[in-house]
């Protein structure tokens, strides 16, 4: 079949995904049309994979316009109408659908190369679906909608202003460590002001997802996950063998680069509120001011990496340029940048799968960790993109452990040019400085990770846990992979420091994906440093190209890349990074 971005379809152009009365008579039609040879299969596939690709993307749209304004009654309320009224109907009309899809994949034997990917996925669907878990599922929503209102109204009266939690984050760069110390506890104060009502959200969310599970016939929720996800090619035992290889090997470096940071500060014992701070004194990075600038420096990085990269990042912007904004900010069709009261925090890359252009959303405040979320979130885009010419939607769509190392391999492979002309730095010591802050937390994070999945793991195993003992667990793990720092007098916020992660809240067992990627990405960071920067780019377009449409070992392997994420790829990893970073600082 040849592949287009243009391609003939019954399902109407302007079709609203958002209104069921729109969208009804055509997934009716489609349940109801006769298929009788394998082409007309093929044709029901590219129709099915249309209506499904507007309904997605009526979410998008309300779910970019809701996160972008949380304050808005309205935009709130057209996204809660979706999840309540729009998205059950069509999670069951859907379930009809991949019956019929797997009843045809069996009369009707489609080239394997092909379609393996999509029989697989569409014939784990049926077995897990039980319509009794719809409801289930857009509670579940609400409450994760709830979720986003309150951490979006989290703000602080900080430094004479009203600020809010991502702003706050500067003053951690302060050399002044008692601004650190105030500002640091201002942002946890706050966060404890909801401690009980997030305790509240995720109590019920434990619960509705264990019912979820034992509607379905999986003994927890984890199982549940697995076959949900569908992780075909792991199982939660690579998980726990991530875990321990991230103990026995980055867990120690970030303990020697935690006594490196304690003994440079003069400070003891090291506190949460030294580990921003550059240690020889230097004020904060600061790459850029406003999203409208770090749109063009981002454009220049890209265009020095790979003229096909920077092509498509200046596509996205407005008009295909720079214009178009108000003031220093930047928001248009296809991104919203800036840090404001009202946003939901955090950042993420939508496509919207009918018009197959994506957005970029997030909070930057003008950060190094911005520039970070900027070239990551711009990575997910390039794998939109790229792989656009697929007329199946869910081949248009990526498994998370993949799209991860589309968007972290952008962080890695760009810093040479972080101080091209026109990027974000104009000295050395500042883009080396810059480099090492990111190998640093590119590294330590597989630690934050393995605490992450590891909680849930319990949490999901565990579901008749209390608040009291969730804590309990938290600080425990956060023991085996947490900093070398001291919690004195912070017993609560330290208890409680879980809750800053919403993917726990929006995403359950979603966060393994990261630390997957993060070995890949870093791989490929190391393949480019001994065979050659192009051939790790080609590589990294080519193995886009195939976007969902092969098993995860087949996209690594297209990447040059094993897929492996155990001791073998994390002590290495961990020993080049180490040297790098001593190289870089040295």
């Amino acid at each position: 079949m040849t592949m287009t971005t243009s391609v003939r379809t019954c399902v109407p152009a302007a079709l609203n995904g958002a209104d069921w009365a729109e969208v009804e008579p055509v997934l009716q039609e489609l349940l109801a049309r006769r298929v009788a040879t394998a082409p007309e299969f093929e044709q029901w596939l590219i129709d099915r994979s249309e209506a499904d690709a507007a309904c997605m993307e009526a979410r998008a749209n309300l779910y970019i316009a809701s996160s972008c304004d949380t304050e808005s009654k309205a935009k709130t309320e057209a996204y809660a109408a979706f999840i309540e009224n729009v998205a059950p109907r069509l999670e069951t009309v859907g379930f009809e659908l991949d019956k019929k899809q797997v009843e045809l994949a069996e009369r009707f034997r489609l080239d394997p190369a092909r379609y393996m990917v999509l029989e697989r996925s569409k014939k784990a669907a049926v077995e897990l679906f039980r319509p009794e878990n719809v409801p289930i599922q857009t509670e579940l929503d609400k409450l994760s909608q709830d979720y986003g209102k309150i951490a979006g109204a989290q703000t602080v009266n900080f430094d004479g202003r009203e600020q809010t939690l991502p702003q706050m984050a500067v003053y951690q760069q302060s050399t002044d460590r008692s601004v650190r110390e105030k500002a640091w506890r201002a942002v946890a104060s706050r966060r404890l002001a909801d401690r009980a009502a997030l305790d509240g959200l995720m109590n019920q969310m434990v619960a509705r997802r264990h019912q979820m599970a034992r509607n379905a016939g999986c003994a927890d929720f984890v199982e549940y996950a697995f076959k949900e996800k569908q992780r075909f090619d792991y199982t939660s035992r690579d998980c726990e063998r991530y875990w321990d290889a991230a103990a026995k090997h980055v867990v120690p470096l970030v303990r020697r680069l935690d006594a490196k940071r304690q003994a440079a500060l003069r400070v003891d014992p090291l506190r949460a509120w030294d580990l921003a701070v550059d240690v020889h004194g230097r004020s904060g990075l600061k790459p850029f001011d406003g999203g409208r600038e770090l749109f063009d420096k981002s454009a220049c990085v890209f265009d020095a990496l790979d003229a096909r990269l920077g092509r498509m990042f200046r596509s996205m912007g407005p008009e295909g340029g720079a214009g178009g904004v108000n003031g220093k900010a930047l928001v248009c069709e296809q991104f919203d940048l800036d840090s404001r009261k009202g946003k939901r925090p955090g950042g993420y890359q939508y496509n919207r799968p009918r018009v197959r252009r994506t957005f970029i959303f997030m909070n930057a405040a003008g950060l190094q960790r911005d520039v970070q979320t900027m070239v990551h979130e711009a990575g997910h885009a390039f794998h939109s993109m790229l792989c656009a010419h697929d007329p199946l939607v869910e081949y248009r769509g990526y498994p998370t452990e993949f799209a991860e190392v589309a968007s972290m391999s952008m962080e890695h492979l760009t810093m040479p040019y972080w101080g091209v002309k026109g990027g974000y730095y104009t000295s050395e010591e500042d883009g080396n400085r810059a480099r090492a802050e990111h190998l640093e937390h590119s590294v330590t994070v597989l630690a934050w990770i393995a605490a992450i999945d590891g909680f849930q793991h319990w949490m999901y195993r565990n579901p008749a846990h209390t608040a009291a003992q969730r804590d309990a667990e938290w600080a425990r793990i956060d023991g085996r992979f947490g900093h070398a720092i001291g919690w004195d007098g912070l017993r609560e916020e330290y208890q409680s420091r879980w809750q800053m992660q919403s993917h726990l809240y929006s995403h359950a067992l979603y966060y393994i994906e990261y630390g997957i990627a993060q070995l890949g990405a870093l791989r490929l960071w190391l393949k480019s440093r001994t065979e050659g920067e192009k051939p790790a780019v080609d590589a990294y377009v080519r193995a886009l190209t195939l976007g969902g449409s092969k098993p995860l070992p087949e996209l690594f392997a297209a990447a040059g890349l094993s897929f492996d994420f155990g001791e073998g790829p994390m002590a290495r990893v961990c020993e080049e990074v180490e040297a790098e970073l001593e190289r870089l600082e040295g």
